[in-house]
């Protein structure tokens, strides 16, 4: 079993960067697919960004890409998610995510963590 904690939500202006982590607790974090998903108010969860367990598969979404980058420490059973020029609409709870498959689908993964707020002014 793995339990995340993410961190590293805040509010930002428009054009900032923020850097979220995410730690799991657990003996099958190194070989756990790792992703990053956000809700809006009123929104779906969405899909962000995910890697694989040896960081040889990454996956962004469109909205995302060039802007924001995933990586993890397997060491430090964590995972990142570096986001760059944010904008207003990057505005959500974010959430990372742990499961056997890597990919842009929620029900790839079976555990979550609570989630961080991130708010990009304009």
């Amino acid at each position: 079993q793995v339990q995340l904690v993410e961190s590293g939500g805040g509010l930002v202006q428009a054009g900032g960067s923020l850097r979220l982590s995410c730690a799991a607790s657990g003996r099958t974090f190194s070989r756990s697919a790792m992703g990053w998903f956000r809700q809006a108010p009123g929104k779906e969860r969405e899909f962000v960004a995910a890697l694989s367990w040896s960081g040889d598969s990454t996956y962004l979404a469109n909205s995302v890409k060039g802007r924001f980058t995933i990586s993890r420490d397997n060491a430090k059973s964590t995972v990142y998610l570096q986001m760059n020029s944010l904008k207003p609409e990057d505005t959500a709870v974010y959430y990372c995510a742990a499961g056997h498959y890597v990919g842009r689908y929620a029900n790839f993964y079976d555990y979550w963590g609570q989630g961080t707020q991130v708010t990009v002014s304009s």
